[in-house]
């Protein structure tokens, strides 16, 4: 990752990076007033979403942010150097033996097995705080229903600082889900047992559902620009652009062929122009034929086969289009889920894929 300086607001690369936090910081804000009575954490796992933990935290930290999630030990370990004074749990639970790495970096494991619980209580003797895990429904990490039952009352949530439970959504986004229903119910039973232990159930799109909010919010993906209302309108801002600069413009004939394997044909007399990035900088091959760029507003289609430093746009519609000339990947309309839509996958997914030769520049 390089972040701008003089000089450097494009770079040798020809490629642009915005990340707004102010917008980050206000969208942590809007999803805040969406549960009076409850406090709001972020979860900043993958580098603040490929944003960057070193500068993402502290803005959300002036925002009025405390608690903060990440999901590896080594992300923690990141996060804690730009927020020294924050709560920080590692979603991932506590790996075999790295307790001790837990506690000297004031990391606090979220427990999910009862292994895990066991090695942190003798560590922790009730001293340093740690969250359980409970799982109802994902069936990834956490105790089942029926085992976080069972343990409540156990001296070893006393001994391991449980001050926190959680769970996950298994389909917050689809409030159709009947499966949103149960998940909130069983995690209600739970709660129940463990009296006095905040509780924290609501993800991005949990934020919006009514009985998901709990005392703390953990919204993730909405706090980077991320539709947590699918089918709606989003809520939140846009927080990152992408703009890269045309490289080379050329005119073709038709029946002309561009990029690998020749897989795509000029149905007429064509204009293209090449991009200097390509699927090592997160723009998926996938989105080959599917996606598009605006030049100077105009919507021109990537066409043949994404490369791994290069794509071509079609400009024959987009007059603006000339060497040096600014075409926009996202932003200005493309954002990160209409850019994932197009490439077959999720806006997650294309926005923590972001590689780190961009030029970061940073604004509030």
């Amino acid at each position: 990752m390089v972040e701008a300086g003089p000089g450097t607001e494009i770079g040798a690369h020809g490629a642009r990076l915005t990340i707004d936090l102010g917008a980050i910081a206000a969208n942590w804000r809007l999803l805040a007033a969406r549960g009076p009575g409850s406090a709001c954490a972020a979860v900043v796992k993958a580098d603040a979403y490929g944003c960057g933990i070193g500068r993402v935290g502290p803005a959300l930290w002036a925002a009025g942010c405390r608690t903060f999630f990440v999901a590896h030990l080594s992300e923690g370990i990141a996060a804690r150097a730009a927020l020294p004074e924050a709560e920080i749990y590692i979603l991932n639970g506590l790996p075999p033996g790295a307790a001790g790495a837990f506690a000297a970096h004031g990391l606090r494991p979220v427990l999910g097995s009862v292994e895990e619980l066991s090695e942190w209580a003798s560590l922790s003797a009730g001293h340093l705080p740690a969250a359980l895990h409970v799982d109802t429904g994902m069936n990834r990490l956490g105790l089942p229903v029926p085992e976080a039952l069972e343990l409540a009352g156990d001296a070893r949530i006393a001994a391991a600082g449980i001050d926190l439970l959680l769970s996950h959504f298994v389909s917050a986004e689809k409030p159709e889900d009947p499966v949103n229903d149960r998940q909130i119910a069983d995690f209600a039973r739970v709660r129940a047992a463990y009296p006095g232990i905040r509780a924290s159930l609501a993800n991005s799109s949990g934020v919006f559902r009514d009985g998901a909010r709990h005392d703390l919010l953990r919204p993730g993906y909405a706090l980077f620009g991320g539709n947590p209302t699918p089918g709606a309108a989003n809520p939140m801002r846009p927080v990152v652009r992408l703009e890269a600069l045309i490289a080379q413009v050329r005119d073709v004939e038709a029946s002309a062929s561009a990029g690998y394997n020749g897989r795509w044909t000029a149905p007429r007399a064509s204009r293209l122009a090449t991009l200097s990035l390509g699927y090592a900088d997160g723009l998926p091959r996938a989105i080959s034929g599917r996606g598009q760029a605006l030049v100077g507003g105009v919507p021109c289609p990537i066409l043949g086969l994404v490369s791994m430093d290069l794509i071509i746009l079609d400009v024959t519609a987009a007059p603006a289009a000339h060497r040096g000339a600014t075409a926009v990947l996202i932003g200005d309309g493309l954002d990160i889920d209409t850019v994932g839509r197009s490439a077959g996958t999720i806006g997650y997914e294309i926005l923590t894929g972001l590689g780190s030769r961009y030029v970061r520049t940073y604004v509030d």
